[in-house]
């Protein structure tokens, strides 16, 4: 029997840096989506992502371009290119080439991180990408807790691994006892979904034993996980109980094998310290948070997709919904395209749509 895939094209916002990686006047290069890109940084601080050739003979604007202002130049024959692909200069003529454009994409930067929407299509962005802070709505901000990057910033590069894996993490409550060391399978108590947002609360105890994620100086504490999936390349959480830090993991496609992936780390901040980094006694609890990242990509790099999987009953409903909930994001004409209604999902049950 044939393989599994999954197409390495979906739709989404999906993270492409770190801010504080692309400085004012900074060319950064990079590849996704198969495609080579620059990201730049103007002079009023905007971040533009584009492709990273020059439309003039193809020369590549990472190698030797520089920025000045709020255009990018090429080093070839200095053709200047704005935030939105046009040229707007050529040096030796009174006028530029207005009929062709470098395509750009759209760019957010938000909780410190560069996203780029992606669309084969070409289409514009249907949902916003959120705050992390913001989207529990329970009052915190930013400002409550250390910044992520660089402390908390973990990045991989190339992995044999595709967005979905990491997505459906969100609904995968038994693997908390077997790859994180929770005293117990956690209670799976909500599983909604949003048009491209989907949230996944857990329930579970920690402490209490030599083995289980987070050792308590009161003993076994209830505490949990809600899990926020933002389309199908950023994952949120936000944990509660014995530490109450947030984290994101980001799955960003390179080419049709591989992907980027990034966990950010956000440790709430100790009583009255103002300080933006971590100081050197949380060395241990970033560690710790890193290193169940690190046992979830132990995982992740060397797994295939399997469709239909062998579910436990209890798993089953969760699964189910996050598929048919993550077929949106695929291009409807893509080859890959899991046929998830042809391999046993309740067909009574709706496709969410686009909101």
């Amino acid at each position: 029997m044939a393989k599994p895939t999954l197409s390495m094209k979906p739709t989404g916002w999906f993270q492409v840096a770190w801010s504080a990686e692309i400085q004012v006047g900074q060319v950064h290069r990079m590849t996704y989506f198969g495609q080579e890109l620059v990201a730049w940084r103007a002079q009023d601080g905007t971040v533009t992502v584009m492709s990273a050739y020059c439309e003039h003979l193809g020369a590549h604007l990472g190698f030797g371009g520089r920025v000045e202002g709020d255009r990018i130049i090429c080093p070839f024959h200095g053709w200047e290119w704005n935030q939105q692909g046009r040229n707007v200069c050529i040096p030796y003529q009174d006028r530029p080439n207005k009929a062709r454009t470098i395509p750009t994409f759209t760019v957010v930067e938000r909780n410190e991180c560069v996203y780029i929407w992606h669309d084969v299509d070409g289409g514009e962005p249907y949902f916003d990408m959120p705050d992390i802070f913001e989207v529990y709505g329970d009052g915190r901000t930013a400002d409550d807790y250390y910044l992520g990057f660089p402390e908390g910033a973990l990045h991989h590069e190339r992995l044999e691994l595709h967005p979905q894996y990491v997505m459906e993490n969100g609904v995968d409550f038994a693997h908390f006892k077997f790859v994180h060391r929770a005293v117990n399978v956690p209670t799976f108590s909500r599983q909604e979904f949003n048009g491209p947002i989907a949230y996944a609360d857990f329930e579970m105890l920690f402490g209490g034993t030599k083995e289980s994620t987070v050792l308590t100086p009161n003993g076994a504490m209830i505490g949990g996980v809600q899990a926020i999936n933002v389309g199908i390349g950023v994952g949120f959480a936000k944990f509660w109980g014995p530490d109450n830090m947030r984290t994101s993991v980001t799955v960003t496609p390179v080419d049709e094998e591989t992907a980027d992936i990034r966990s950010t780390v956000w440790l709430d901040r100790l009583p009255g310290d103002d300080s933006p980094h971590q100081p050197a006694s949380l060395e241990r609890r970033q560690r710790m948070a890193n290193n169940q990242y690190l046992a979830d990509l132990e995982i992740w790099q060397r797994q295939r997709y399997t469709e239909p999987p062998a579910l436990a009953t209890a798993e089953g409903k969760g699964f189910r919904a996050i598929r048919r909930w993550a077929l949106q994001f695929y291009p409807a004409d893509s080859p890959s395209t899991p046929d998830l209604h042809a391999s046993g999902a309740p067909k009574g049950e709706a496709v969410p749509t686009r909101v």
